[in-house]
């Protein structure tokens, strides 16, 4: 089997699993190609912010773009561009480890994971990986001026009804 068939495969499975079992509240899907055929090297997803913090009350759209060698690579995981937040680029990508293929990524983490892992990522970034100046600055010197700012986000991206 080719490498992208393995992925694929893989890819088939996990949204196999998602629709069995997911937390409550996040969204994963592979894209829908015009001619109704499934992408499964693009997944759109909404990350809910947990419940008791300042991220409450926003679902954040998220993009998972899987290669044909996963999952032997981590997918890249991108947040639209200029999301506030310390350990987000400016470009929208996610810097955590468990996605980054030099530091924790396994071949046995699961989408599910992943997803879950940002979510825990945006109530508790990570000082010792900032990837936005910003973000890392306003979170390290104003703590109300950075939570002022998440609720603005929230408010950004509030859940689909």
């Amino acid at each position: 089997m080719s490498t992208s068939g393995v992925a694929r495969g893989r890819l088939a499975q996990e949204r196999k699993s998602w629709r069995k079992d997911h937390p409550f509240g996040f969204v994963a899907r592979p894209e829908s190609a015009a001619d109704g055929s499934v992408n499964f090297m693009k997944w759109t997803c909404l990350i809910p912010g947990k419940e008791g913090t300042m991220w409450e009350g926003g679902m954040y759209p998220l993009t998972l773009r899987f290669s044909n060698d996963y999952p032997s690579s981590a997918p890249e995981c991108h947040f639209p561009p200029g999301f506030f937040h310390p350990n987000i680029y400016p470009s929208g990508k996610v810097c955590l480890s468990i996605v980054n293929n030099e530091h924790g990524w396994r071949p046995s983490i699961t989408v599910k994971q992943i997803l879950m892992g940002i979510q825990e990522l945006l109530t508790t970034p990570n000082n010792d990986d900032p990837a936005q100046e910003l973000g890392y600055t306003i979170f390290k010197k104003d703590k109300r001026d950075y939570e002022r700012r998440v609720r603005l986000q929230a408010q950004k991206y509030p859940p689909e009804h």
